[in-house]
């Protein structure tokens, strides 16, 4: 066991590698954020650990756990080939992850590193929101079933909106709104996860950046019979959908803010949909707890942008959520934008998936 004062906290994404030093009280003593679109290069890994100072720990945030790793595991010759098991599952992502911890291993040998899965969050979906309506038999093999992403960041933001508010974090109903390249909700009661927009895949739920979030499964179908390859298939529903097919530039929602504001029509009605699946979402997320306390935005997009956050809110009234248009113009790191007399509480939350990684590395080691 191991008293992990200071974390070095590992987030290889899909073109970056995000790296920070945390202290106890979440404060990072250095970061850095590489940008790696073809590699993780062991050298720079190396240089920035001899620069950060003493590190007791390493906390590694991977995106699939799927049904192998149901929480945060000290990484071993098992955990790695159980994560490179999954990497059917999150293509973009799980080669990444495994890169990068040989790179850390490479420069800290001795370190004891821990395993953190965005999945993880999302092992306690019920039933009724976990299950496909599938054959059985599909269900059993191929391990059919929601799993769910951006657990950790939706774990954060939960827990920070609870200690924001002052409520009662052991029943504080919670929509957090992770908006960003990748998008999705989750609906957080008491802290623990009952719903979430994405499911097998990272695809499903809403409109993100080159993503379509929902699709009839049909309509896929269709597009096979009509001669659609699989690998073109593949790489449209990835890479070439959502905003960056309906509006263009690359699916980067300030580029497609800023033509939005200098007219273009495309990028209005882009902006609109991205909005519109968000409130209706909200909804859903809402049903799946009986009522909502704390909406929640975070992500670049959620942080960021006011538009966003006032188009997507406009119409959920019903549900007791208001957004004064000042403060949400304002709103900046951690910030309260209700309106006066909302029933519901609407907050603007810093996204820190890097605390939540320091802190379950820290669980997992303590002595």
């Amino acid at each position: 066991m191991v008293n992990a004062k200071h974390v070095l906290v590992v987030n290889a994404g899909s073109s970056s590698l995000k790296l920070s030093v945390l202290g106890p009280d979440g404060t990072a003593r250095c970061r850095a954020d590489l940008r790696v679109p073809d590699f993780i290069p062991p050298a720079a890994v190396g240089e920035f650990v001899r620069g950060a100072g003493p590190i007791d720990a390493v906390g590694h945030r991977v995106v699939h756990g799927g049904d192998v790793f149901p929480g945060p595991v000290r990484v071993s010759p098992e955990t790695v080939a159980g994560i490179a098991s999954l990497t059917p599952l999150a293509p973009l992502h799980q080669g990444r992850a495994l890169a990068a911890i040989d790179a850390v291993r490479e420069a800290l040998p001795t370190t004891p590193a821990v395993a953190c899965f965005d999945t993880a969050f999302h092992r306690s979906l019920p039933a009724e929101a976990a299950t496909y309506a599938l054959p059985r038999a599909w269900r059993d093999r191929w391990h059919l079933r929601r799993y769910g992403f951006h657990g950790l960041s939706h774990a954060y933001a939960a827990g920070r909106a609870a200690g924001l508010t002052g409520l009662d974090p052991a029943s504080v109903r919670v929509v957090t709104c992770h908006l960003g390249a990748g998008a999705s909700l989750c609906a957080v009661r008491g802290g623990v996860s009952v719903d979430t927009t994405m499911g097998f895949t990272p695809t499903e739920g809403l409109v993100m950046a080159t993503r379509p979030g929902d699709v009839d499964a049909g309509l896929v179908v269709r597009l096979l019979r009509e001669g659609v390859g699989l690998d073109d298939l593949d790489d449209a529903l990835e890479h070439r959908s959502g905003l960056a097919a309906l509006a263009g530039h690359g699916g980067d929602m300030r580029a497609i803010r800023e033509a939005a504001d200098r007219g273009d029509e495309a990028a209005r009605a882009a902006r609109r949909m991205y909005a519109y699946r968000i409130r209706t979402h909200v909804a859903a997320m809402a049903a799946a707890m009986g009522g909502l306390d704390v909406l929640v935005f975070t992500g670049g997009v959620g942080e960021h942008d006011s538009g966003v956050r006032a188009a997507a809110t406009e119409h959920l009234g019903f549900l007791g959520v208001a957004v004064a248009p000042d403060a949400n113009e304002e709103a900046h790191a951690d910030a309260d934008i209700t309106a006066p007399g909302a029933a519901v509480r609407s907050l603007v939350v810093t996204a820190r998936e890097d605390v939540e990684v320091a802190a379950e590395t820290r669980r997992l080691l303590a002595p």
